[in-house]
């Protein structure tokens, strides 16, 4: 059986969604607390401009400062989202152990989330991921709104795979993905899967990014374990979503997530007591109660 790698993604899309800015320091608890819990990537934020998302303005610092500390678990990547070619430079600069690039098979999403055609994104990413090859940083590059658009509906299948073609041309090991929408549904995710599985040589893995706008996220998630996904992508308390779709909602809590494959015999590594109290303390800082069920519940093996 395949391993499952946990990439906890709520500091970045978890955070992007909420009008108040949290301050640094309080970010660096939220992170030490994940290492607590020992996920295998805990993704910090995105090298984006300051004024066009203000709550990822610190991301920089963030890497900076938690190296420094030497807090963190042997056994976990620190990863963040580079959109461009700037972005990929401070990312570089800081520290990142994992660099996440993405482009988006709906030419619409493409143009509101970065100004660019599908065309010209891929082509950008590609040059992007060859200069991070020549590095020992980590690499991931996605396909996003890859189950459906909130923009344009029902993407053309075939543009998924062509766009996973030119990146495994590229020669790139590690590809995810992302429902940027929530429209995927568990059948599709399983066809979708064994179609990029079977245009791919062994070595390179795949990931997923899955939000749960119409409450199929956690289905979708095990569609694609039984396809044979290797990386999970989640968010504390389901917290976020993308603000560049028409219907932003929440990703798969991480907990539930976490939960699910502990009680199938899948996850031991992960201490979901850690992720639980992490969720407990953002929800108390937002005053609010978060999506997620396994925070407020506790895990079944209590």
């Amino acid at each position: 059986m395949h391993r499952i790698n946990i990439h906890c993604v709520g500091m970045r899309d978890g955070l992007q969604m909420e009008k108040t800015v949290v301050p640094t320091d309080v970010k660096i608890q939220w992170v030490e607390g994940l290492y607590k819990a020992n996920p295998d990537i805990v993704q910090i934020g995105s090298f984006v401009h300051k004024e066009r998302m203000p709550q990822m303005a610190d991301t920089d610092e963030l890497f900076i400062e938690l190296n420094k500390r030497g807090t963190k678990p042997e056994g976990v990547t620190l990863s963040g989202l580079v959109l461009n070619e700037k972005g990929l430079e401070r990312a570089m600069n800081c520290g990142v152990g994992m660099v996440c690039i993405g482009a988006s098979a709906s030419e619409t999403h493409s143009m509101k989330n970065t100004g660019k055609t599908v065309e010209d994104a891929v082509s950008r990413l590609i040059k992007m991921a060859q200069e991070v090859e020549k590095t020992n940083i980590k690499l991931q590059v996605s396909v996003q709104s890859a189950f459906g658009c909130g923009f344009e509906g029902d993407i053309d299948e075939n543009k998924i795979y062509g766009i996973v073609d030119r990146y495994l041309n590229a020669g790139i090991k590690l590809i995810s993905l992302a429902d940027t929408a929530g429209y995927a549904n568990p059948s599709q995710v399983e066809r979708i899967y064994n179609k990029v599985f079977s245009m791919a040589p062994d070595d390179v893995e795949f990931a997923c990014h899955f939000h749960n706008t119409f409450g199929m996220g956690l289905a979708n998630c095990y569609a694609a374990y039984k396809a044979g996904v290797q990386y999970f992508e989640a968010a504390f308390g389901g917290l976020g979503g993308c603000p560049f779709t028409k219907k932003a909602a929440g990703n798969v809590p991480t907990e539930d997530l976490v939960e699910m494959f502990q009680n199938m015999g899948r996850i031991k590594h992960i201490n979901i007591d850690a992720l639980n109290d992490v969720a407990k303390s953002i929800s108390e800082y937002f005053g609010r109660e978060l999506p997620g069920y396994v925070y407020k519940t506790g895990s079944i093996k209590h």
